[in-house]
């Protein structure tokens, strides 16, 4: 190891270990150093690794200095070893930054959002840990490490949507994330399980170098009698399926919803820098894989096409705040997923980073809303708040403004790409797919701007004290607002060239029949040449509708919407119950799992175990002792008949 690769991994490893020890320092000793000492530590310890991941970013980026190679044997079975150790490329540094990033800004938000809390300590230590655990993930180098953090994020995921569990409503949504988790994690694990199973090796560089060749060879997993699948597309599809569940993809999305019943800073760590990123950051990873597998990508591109447009239109008919910006959430996974599935992974990943800093905005500025309207949630009781909260109005907007990709806002420059490199791929769905995008730019403007004026527009629908009381919030609060809409406006100008230049280098690869991005760089003539042809393009005409609409329906005519919902009654009843999926659930495998374990019981238990076994026993042994105690009646005669009867047929048995 070369002194550059050990300075790189050490560097790699402060990174990841200093929120872990201000974790443990708020966890263990959070009673003694008070709450003061928990917020200090724990948000030290981030902001060190925020820092020192911008000199990592340096090193790697600007200096091409790499790093892949393990830490130490965690431990051995036979012939397969499994190391801790790191994979640190332009991918996983920039991820790094963006985790630690976001994590830093959400713990100086939480001063002031979680003050005067019970689990004040226990917080702190919880947003440390879910940011040492997706930095684990990202920075790994092998499937065991993945797997770790992978989890990881899931457990501190269902202890921080259920932190006030005092409440019923955040127990179960915090239940429903880790059940419908394990559900794609099940997945997940097959997948490594194949891996291993295939290769000999959960090593990142191992299994890629001979990827090649296992698709080559064609060889077959026998599914079902007489069904088979080529290996390296059932490999691939069953990791997809653990990406589904934590990047919450379309049926497996109904569990992100619920996690907006966790404090606000939790749905801005979930939802734009750790766990719902993990799933999109996996399949960019294994991009090596996936490029072999063209079913793969195009079940990839058609749900994620599917997630993009199904669920933003359910943010049509949300009233609370924090939903609105949940399923908007939902409905950009589905374009990141949608990109990758094009195999325009980079696209994918840029979205990732614009969208980690413009969604991180709007919910923490959703969260400064709900602060002001002393935690009042609903949009229906807002309602003119630009004149109390001016600060978070303006933020709010240039969130908005970055969502709905208007131009120079960093979205425009993401998504854009995103719905370009979907027209031009040649992967089965693509039509699909890109109609899915598109009309979805339309409905992410609808309900982004439904939000705004109902929110910061509109005549005010709050009751006269919170009129009296509502204001600013404190600078605690509106200084990470501040900070995050810097780079929802200029980071989309910045990185669209290099992201078509070629920004991660060889952490990503893409086949040449697939390579949409490289025809989209040869028309790309700068970042203002690209703003400028905006107003020549269907995507951008679609989002100015879509504001226009909202303004026209909640501003200009407020009456129309209920209109509307009366006039598509049947529709907005679908819209409402959420296509039926949570319905479905409930019946198919909550109450139908009810009803299996009541029909294993009386049939089981009862019957079973009980009649046929257990008292079945007893009464074949009665049975038994009645029919010999009739052959004991105490006469000689009977004895001797019985005797006699016996001597009788051995003579006839030996004859």
């Amino acid at each position: 190891m070369t002194t550059s690769s050990n300075f790189l991994s050490n560097l790699a490893l402060a990174i990841i270990l200093f929120p872990l020890l201000g974790c443990l320092i708020a966890g263990f000793f959070g009673k003694k150093i008070g709450q003061r000492g928990a917020h200090w530590v724990t948000t030290l310890m981030v902001g060190a690794s925020f820092f020192l991941s911008i000199y990592l970013v340096k090193l790697v980026v600007f200096d091409n200095l790499t790093f892949n190679g393990a830490i130490y044997t965690w431990g051995s079975s036979g012939n397969f070893v499994f190391d801790v150790g790191f994979l640190i490329d332009r991918l996983s540094a920039l991820m790094m930054l963006t985790v630690t990033f976001v994590s830093f800004l959400v713990h100086i938000y939480s001063i002031g959002y979680m003050k005067g809390d019970p689990g004040y300590q226990r917080f702190f230590s919880y947003i440390s840990l879910f940011t040492f655990a997706m930095l684990m993930l990202v920075s790994a180098n092998n499937f065991m490490q993945l797997y770790f953090g992978w989890e990881g994020v899931g457990l501190v995921s269902y202890l921080l949507i259920g932190f006030w569990y005092k409440k019923n409503s955040a127990n179960e949504g915090g239940l429903k994330a880790f059940l419908i988790n394990r559900v794609g994690d099940l997945g997940f694990i097959l997948g490594i399980g194949a891996i291993l199973a295939f290769f000999g090796s959960v090593d990142y560089a191992t299994v890629f170098s001979q990827a090649p060749a296992l698709a080559a060879s064609n060889a077959m997993v026998n599914i079902y009698p007489h069904i088979h699948w080529s290996a390296i597309t059932v490999i691939c599809l069953l990791l997809f399926i653990g990406a589904m569940g934590k990047s919450a993809q379309m049926p497996l999305h109904v569990w992100l919803p619920e996690s907006m019943e966790g404090p606000t800073p939790i749905s801005a760590l979930i939802h734009a820098a750790t766990m719902v990123t993990a799933g999109v950051y996996m399949v960019a990873r294994m991009s090596p894989l996936f490029e072999l597998s063209p079913v793969s990508l195009s079940v990839i591109l058609i749900i994620g096409g599917t997630s993009a447009l199904f669920t933003g239109i359910l943010a049509l008919v949300q009233n609370d705040i924090k939903r609105v910006v949940a399923y908007s959430t939902l409905s950009q996974l589905g374009y990141m997923m949608a990109a990758l599935g094009a195999s325009a992974f980079s696209a994918g990943i840029f979205h990732l980073f614009t969208h980690a800093c413009f969604k991180a905005l709007l919910f923490l500025a959703a969260g400064s809303v709900i602060i002001g309207m002393h935690h009042e949630q609903d949009m229906r009781k807002m309602g003119n708040l630009r004149k109390y909260m001016p600060i978070t109005y303006v933020t709010f907007l240039i969130g908005a403004l970055a969502l709905c990709a208007i131009p120079p806002f960093a979205g425009f420059y993401s998504k854009d790409t995103i719905i370009d490199a979907v027209h031009l791929s040649t992967v089965f769905g693509g039509t699909y797919a890109y109609y899915c995008v598109l009309i979805g730019t339309f409905v992410t403007a609808l309900y982004t701007f439904r939000a705004f004026f109902m929110t910061f527009h509109t005549e005010e629908r709050m009751d006269q004290h919170t009129r009296e009381t509502i204001k600013e919030s404190s600078a605690v609060v509106w200084i990470p607002l501040l900070v995050l809409a810097v780079p929802s406006i200029i980071l989309g100008w910045v990185l669209e060239g290099p992201m078509l230049e070629n920004l991660f280098g060889n952490a990503i690869y893409t086949a040449s029949q697939y390579d949409t991005l490289s025809t989209i760089a040869s028309d790309f003539h700068g970042s203002w040449a690209m703003m400028l042809h905006a107003v020549f393009t269907l995507p951008f005409w679609l989002a100015i509708a879509g504001v226009f609409c909202a303004w026209f329906a909640y501003v200009c005519r407020p009456q129309l919407p209920a209109v509307l919902a009366q006039r598509f009654s049947t529709l907005y009843t679908v819209l409402v119950h959420k296509y039926g999926f949570d319905e479905f659930n409930n019946w198919f495998f909550v109450k139908g799992g009810i009803r299996f374990a009541n029909w294993l019981f009386r049939v089981g238990d009862i019957k079973i175990l009980d009649d046929l076994m257990v008292n079945g026993s007893g009464r074949v042994v009665a049975w038994l002792s009645a029919a010999a105690r009739k052959l004991q009646t105490g006469y000689l005669y009977h004895y001797v008949l019985a005797m006699v009867l016996g001597v009788l047929v051995f003579g006839v048995w030996y004859s």
